[in-house]
């Protein structure tokens, strides 16, 4: 290893911690207060989800689509816990 090989390192070593301190600061929400942060959550009628819940069930086992909106109902969960609403 050379003296130069050093050099490099330490420089990515500290662009590594200067991305990290940075990233860290970005993704802070407290300027907008913590209902801010909150995804909306759209609200569906009783109608709606009963044709929705119709239309799942008419999907093949293990479709994609029905493994995405499990995923989704659990972020929707998430959003209403985050607004204060769960």
């Amino acid at each position: 290893m050379t003296h130069r090989d050093g050099c490099c390192r330490r420089r990515r070593v500290a662009l590594v911690l200067a991305t990290i301190w940075l990233s860290g600061c970005a993704t802070c929400a407290s300027d907008f207060g913590w209902a801010g942060a909150c995804p909306p959550v759209v609200a569906y009628s009783r109608e709606f989800q009963a044709q929705a819940a119709d239309e799942l069930f008419m999907l093949p086992e293990g479709s994609a689509i029905a493994h995405m909106l499990s995923d989704y109902a659990v972020m929707r969960g998430q959003a209403r816990i985050c607004a204060g609403d769960g």
